[in-house]
């Protein structure tokens, strides 16, 4: 058998693609080098907590992680069912766990599947013990002949401890009990919103509604059944292109806003009462301003460098900072917590929220969206003209170019390249190289490329007043690195 690949951790785990490279030898030695870690900073007494999602044989590689774990002395505690990938953060948290691992692939297309590591936090993992887990990686990502290597690397390493307890939990029901605290149940369900939930047949299924049920509010679900082919979208990200179904739901007239979360149910997706998408920047900004707004919370914000520029005119308005980070919640979460942020997010439809885990949560921010209706009496479209009237006018569009392997390289070099001086006409103002390139423009206009850490994709973005000036950007940018 051919070596093991190289497995590298991008913005959010570990993904690849169910039979090619995701294999239980590689899921194996993942969980070995979680243990092997956790073991050496003398933690693995704290146990690890197990979750996987509703993708195709997810079950099966957290049992089989779950098995290693264990194998290396550590006791593991598994979720009883699919959930969502905050629920299981949530339970490293209660369990005072030292680690979590989630089977999931998040929002990739149906033939992948992933490997997310959670701090002791419920966060993600933060780039440090990254590094660790991938280093003790290596050396099996070297060797030949899967199935001794396999048992080498993931089962070798008790030093005389006897193999630890493996339980399975219910992490449904205290996270449930947990989102009920955070947010005015009561609120919702009395202000009679009709409310449609996609779960694009994700492990979100069933968790608002069970919270929603018994009051005047009326939940509808739809795609609600689990489907690991994940039937009529591209992938269960919750943007436009894939929320046809509900779109089509809410322009019949029968409901007062649509929400939907991913694959593993840590990312939002919100058509307001016209039928209208309403963008992940726009949501990100209404939910804080009704955060310090309507329920007076202490704090600012922190958000990656693609996220609006409406949020610096709101934590203007709101007097507070706001934090730039780059792409991913392991940026993200740490500035949170070293801020006392009231509020986290990033461009992809994924938000946090202070005193609860620093991960994005799908459910509690469409929890928090439908208190914003509930507390001011307004629709999605008039939340958003709340915004604008402290903002301005803004239109973003995110562009992905999909590439092959032999191209990632003139691709690197071009995004590493000299940028623009001027894109659409407009003078390009600041340069930041954190994560790819952002570069602000005047007129409060920017725009970012960068490569995707979890898929092979290459990623422009472009945020501006008017459609037209926005798509001028975009065609600059695209002409300017080639593709």
């Amino acid at each position: 058998m051919p070596p093991q690949p190289d497995i590298r951790f991008g913005t959010d785990g570990w993904r690849a693609i169910i039979g090619d490279d995701y294999t239980f030898a590689n899921v194996r030695a993942c969980a070995a080098a979680v243990a092997r870690d956790l073991t050496a900073i003398n933690q693995g007494h704290r146990g690890v907590a197990v979750g996987y999602d509703t993708r195709f044989q997810s079950e099966n590689f957290a049992r089989a992680a779950a098995e290693v774990i264990a194998n290396h002395g550590i006791p593991v505690q598994i979720s009883d069912r699919p959930l969502p990938t905050p629920a299981l953060s949530y339970a490293v948290t209660t369990m005072n766990a030292a680690a979590g691992i989630m089977i999931t692939a998040s929002h990739n297309p149906p033939e992948y599947n992933g490997f997310k590591v959670k701090s002791e936090a419920g966060g993600s993992a933060p780039p440090d013990q990254v590094e660790r887990i991938e280093s003790l990686l290596a050396p099996f990502a070297k060797r030949k002949g899967a199935r001794k290597s396999e048992a080498t690397f993931a089962g070798d390493a008790r030093g005389g401890r006897a193999e630890a307890p493996i339980q399975t939990t219910n992490m449904v029901s205290p996270y449930l009990d947990q989102l009920g605290h955070l947010v005015d149940i009561d609120r919702i369900k009395s202000a009679g919103i009709r409310v449609a939930v996609d779960s694009m047949h994700g492990s979100g299924a069933g968790i608002v509604a069970a919270l929603l049920e018994g009051g005047a509010t009326e939940v509808t679900e739809i795609r609600s059944e689990i489907n690991p082919a994940f039937p009529g979208m591209k992938q269960p990200e919750p943007v436009e292109d894939n929320l046809a179904p509900l779109i089509s739901a809410i322009k019949s007239g029968a409901f007062d806003v649509g929400i939907a979360t991913d694959g593993d149910a840590d990312r939002l997706g919100v058509v307001a009462e016209n039928g209208v998408y309403v963008t992940t920047l726009e949501v990100f900004s209404m939910l804080f301003h009704h955060l310090k707004s309507r329920r007076k919370l202490s704090g600012g914000a922190a958000c990656t460098i693609t996220m609006s520029s409406m949020m610096d005119r709101l934590t203007e308005h709101h007097d507070v900072e706001l934090q730039r980070t780059p792409v991913g919640f392991k940026f993200v979460g740490p500035a949170m917590i070293d801020n006392a942020c009231v509020l986290g997010g990033e461009e992809s439809g994924g938000y946090a929220f202070a005193g609860h885990v620093p991960e994005r949560d799908g459910p509690l921010s469409a929890l928090f969206f439908l208190e914003s209706m509930a507390m001011s009496g307004k629709s999605p479209t008039e939340l958003l003209a709340e915004i604008h009237e402290i903002t301005g006018p803004h239109t973003f569009r995110r562009i992905d170019i999909e590439f092959t392997p032999d191209q990632r390289e003139r691709i690197t070099t071009a995004v590493n390249g000299k940028a623009p001086t001027t894109l659409g006409g407009i003078e390009v103002v600041a340069e930041d190289r954190r994560d790819g390139v952002r570069l602000d423009l005047q007129n409060n206009a920017w725009a970012v490329v960068r490569l995707s850490g979890t898929e092979p994709l290459l990623r422009i973005y472009a945020e501006t007043s008017s459609v037209e000036l926005r798509d001028a950007i975009l065609n600059d940018f695209r002409a300017h690195l080639g593709v």
